[in-house]
């Protein structure tokens, strides 16, 4: 199977919403988030009926983070 990159510079107060667009894509395998200078603040692996309410704290988690950071990158691997 391949998997191809690509990452998306965004602001911190649209990384919640850009975060629950790519997983509603549904052929997203990872998310990895990254601050200005390179730092990894945050990356997690999107398996396969993972949603819902058992992806509830990692949202939360992610809005939290969204209110700390200012410009970040979102690396996304996806399935081709």
């Amino acid at each position: 199977m391949a998997w191809s990159k690509e990452s998306f510079s965004i602001h911190g107060e649209q990384l919640l919403k850009k975060v629950k667009e790519l997983i509603a894509e549904g052929n997203v395998r990872k998310i990895t988030i990254t601050d200005k200078s390179g730092k990894e603040l945050m990356s997690f692996p999107l398996t396969v009926g993972v949603v819902g309410a058992l992806f509830a704290p990692v949202l939360a988690a992610i809005g939290a983070l969204a209110a700390l950071v200012g410009e970040c990158t979102i690396t996304v691997e996806r399935e081709e």
